[in-house]
C-alpha cells in the first residue's frame, strides 16, 4: 500500500489533526480530485509548529481558504521575536537572508505598514519600489513584514539548532527535535511505495534529514513545494554534506525529486530552481516544475495542491 509523509512549512499552524485534514481536503477538492484515502494511500503529517510557537493558530479557516482576505498560513498571533545571533556566522546568515527579502530598514518597513493601514492604504514610494526580488513581488507590506519575521526566526533556529522554549516548562534543541520527529515518522512506515511531500521550510527539513542524518530511512520519491533550498545562505548551512555537484540525497532517495515553484512565491522566488544546485555526481536529477498560483499570496499550500500537474505527478510517484 503506498504511503505519503507530509511535512509542513514555516510560521504557526492550526492543531496537528486539523492541519492534516486541510492537506487531505486540499488534494481531494476541485477538478481532477486526488482523494488519498479512497485511492488506498495511507498518509501522515509531520507536525513541528509547536516546537517554535506557544500555541496553535486558532484561525483554521484562513489556512484552508484561497481567498485574499488575509494571509493564510501566517501566524495570526503576530510576528515572532527576531532571532539573536550567537556569533558572526549566525549574524552573517541573518543579514544575508534579510537582504534577500528587502533592502529597507525596520523604520522604513514600519512606515510602509502604517501607510497601508491608513485611510486609502497607499504605501509610500520608498517602500513600493525596492530592488530585491521580494519587493518586486506585489504584496502588501504588512504581509511582507510578517513573512520576513517568520522566515528569519524559523530557519535560523532550525539551521543553527537553537535551544528554544515555546512555552513554560518546555525546551527544545530545535533541529534535534524536528529531525527526531521526521525520522521517526519515516521509520514507522511499512510500505512498498513511500513518497515525501514537503512545503516551504518543510522542504529544508526533509532534505536535511535525507542528506545529513545517518539513521534516516530511504524513501522512493520527494516532492518539494515553494522551497527555500535554492538560496545560497541556506545551502551554506548544509555543508559539508551538501555540494552543488553532489547535493542530491541519492543514498536515501531511491527515485525522483520533483520541485514545484511559482516564481512569484515570496519564499522561493529569489532562486526557485533546484536542478542546478542539487546534482548527483555532476548530473542534474531534480525536475523543476513551474506553476502559476492565483492571486497575490502565491506561497499557499492549498494553491499548490490545486495544480493539475502536481496531482498527476503524485499519482505517478505513488503508482495509483
Amino acid at each position: 500500500m503506498p504511503h505519503v509523509t507530509f511535512i509542513h512549512g514555516l510560521a504557526n499552524k492550526p492543531e496537528a489533526d486539523k492541519l492534516y485534514e486541510i492537506w487531505l481536503r486540499a488534494l481531494a477538492k476541485g477538478d481532477d480530485p486526488l482523494d488519498l484515502r479512497s485511492a488506498g494511500v495511507t498518509s501522515r503529517l509531520v507536525y513541528w509548529a509547536d516546537v517554535l510557537y506557544e500555541q496553535p493558530d486558532p484561525d483554521v479557516a484562513a489556512h484552508e481558504s484561497t481567498a485574499e482576505r488575509r494571509p493564510q498560513e501566517v501566524d495570526a498571533a503576530g510576528d515572532p521575536p527576531p532571532p539573536v545571533p550567537a556569533d558572526a556566522r549566525e549574524k552573517a546568515f541573518l543579514d544575508a537572508m534579510r537582504a534577500r527579502f528587502t533592502t529597507l530598514s525596520d523604520a522604513e518597513i514600519a512606515a510602509a505598514v502604517a501607510a497601508e493601514n491608513a485611510p486609502g492604504g497607499q504605501a509610500p514610494e520608498s517602500a513600493a519600489a525596492g530592488g530585491t526580488p521580494l519587493e518586486r513581488i506585489p504584496l502588501p507590506w504588512w504581509l511582507k513584514k510578517r513573512i520576513l519575521a517568520a522566515q528569519l526566526r524559523d530557519a535560523h533556529h532550525y539551521l543553527f539548532n537553537v535551544e528554544h522554549s515555546p512555552r513554560a516548562g518546555v525546551r527544545y534543541r530545535v533541529q534535534d527535535e524536528i529531525r527526531r520527529r521526521f525520522v521517526s515518522a519515516l521509520k514507522a512506515v511499512d510500505s512498498d511505495r513511500h513518497v515525501v511531500v514537503s512545503h516551504s521550510m518543510g522542504t529544508l527539513i526533509a532534505y536535511d534529514c535525507l542528506k545529513r542524518v545517518a539513521d534516516c530511512p530511504s524513501v522512493d520519491a520527494l516532492v518539494t513545494l515553494g522551497s527555500p533550498l535554492g538560496l545560497d545562505e541556506v545551502q551554506d548551512c548544509l555543508e559539508p554534506e551538501w555540494t552543488r555537484s553532489d547535493g542530491y540525497p541519492a543514498s536515501r532517495l531511491q527515485g525522483p525529486w520533483v520541485d514545484f515553484f511559482d516564481p512569484l512565491d515570496v519564499v522561493c522566488g529569489a532562486d526557485p530552481k533546484l536542478a542546478n544546485d542539487f546534482r548527483s555526481a555532476g548530473q542534474a536529477r531534480v525536475r523543476d516544475a513551474q506553476v502559476a498560483n492565483a492571486g497575490w499570496w502565491r506561497h499557499s499550500l492549498v494553491k499548490y495542491f490545486g495544480q493539475p500537474e502536481l496531482r498527476r505527478t503524485l499519482r505517478e510517484l505513488l503508482e495509483i
